[in-house]
């Protein structure tokens, strides 16, 4: 038993829950986890006001007098990382009885945690894909013949002119499969990275990502069941309708001031671990849980420009 935890940590499971990973998420991608990890869940991180950074001082300096003096002001924010887990009753006779090389706890455990973050990669699109937040001068809904999903659209036209205005030039593209398919065969993009330029061909992302001076095009590939319990299927995916670029500090971490468009603290490492339930099932039960503890954090929405409505 962990100490100061009534519930027990399995260290074979809590192994499984920190090695998996689901490849379809892309959340570490666009919020990625600061490193090194907290080991309290409250922190404290600042939020600077990019204007004091490019507003120019006199530096001219007296051949007897002082440098000039400035100060960078931010913002104090308090948070804390918010507990996500979910939990599995598995029987001691599926245990018993299961196959060689199948053990139901291990399972139940890769299942949760494939829930859980699942619940963070819808909490991730539904934050930065909220047009709400962002200022007007850093989003767009392209309408008319300018969707990209229009023929006559150029979406690289687009794209450059909101990558030109920005305080610091985007390096990163975040977009749903379905948008990504219609940028990588529209038109223009088509004739802009082929020397072909076949009707029916694609554009690779490798060629696309050189063409827009991006490091990565990060696609969403992950999907939700949208339907209540007992009703039939409704499959909807977690990224959809926009794209977003954005600038993603690569040093970025819980000791470094980089600026950068967010990112995710985690409070340890996540947990997995099971308890008995001599009452559930006539041979009882292993309750089976594992989660995790994190905040999603968008700290300059400065950095972001949101296309709304691409296709």
């Amino acid at each position: 038993m962990s100490s100061g935890t009534p519930f027990p940590v399995n260290p074979v499971l809590t192994g499984i829950a920190i090695a998996y990973k689901n490849n379809a998420l892309i959340a570490d991608m666009v919020l990625p986890r600061l490193e090194p990890r907290f080991n309290v869940s409250t922190f404290k991180w600042w939020k600077f006001d990019f204007g004091q950074f490019i507003t120019l001082p006199d530096t001219q300096v007296g051949r007897k007098s002082a440098p000039n003096e400035v100060e960078f002001n931010a913002t104090e924010i308090q948070d804390k990382t918010l507990d996500y887990g979910l939990d599995d009753l598995v029987p001691v006779d599926d245990i018993k009885n299961a196959p060689s090389g199948y053990d139901p706890l291990a399972f139940s455990t890769q299942k949760l945690m494939d829930m859980v973050l699942l619940d963070r990669e819808i909490r991730t699109a539904s934050l930065v894909f909220n047009a709400a937040n962002y200022a007007a001068t850093n989003k767009a809904a392209p309408s008319g013949t300018d969707k990209w999903s229009d023929p006559a659209s150029k979406p690289i036209i687009q794209v450059t002119q909101a990558m030109d205005s920005m305080i610091i030039r985007p390096n990163k593209m975040v977009i749903g499969r379905v948008e990504w398919t219609t940028l990588r065969t529209n038109p223009s993009v088509l004739r802009a990275t082929s020397a072909y330029a076949a009707a029916d061909g694609m554009a690779s992302k490798q060629a696309v990502a050189d063409l827009l001076e991006l490091d990565d095009i990060i696609i969403g590939e992950g999907f939700i069941n949208t339907a209540k319990k007992g009703q039939a299927t409704a499959m909807q995916r977690a990224w959809k309708s926009n794209a977003l670029l954005f600038h993603s500090a690569p040093l970025a971490s819980s000791v470094d001031a980089s600026p950068t468009f967010g990112w995710t603290a985690q409070f340890g490492d996540r947990v997995a671990g099971s308890i008995a339930e001599p009452k559930i099932g006539l041979r009882g039960s292993e309750r089976v849980r594992a989660g995790e503890s994190v905040k999603e954090i968008v700290s300059a929405w400065e950095l972001g420009y949101l296309f709304q409505g691409v296709v």
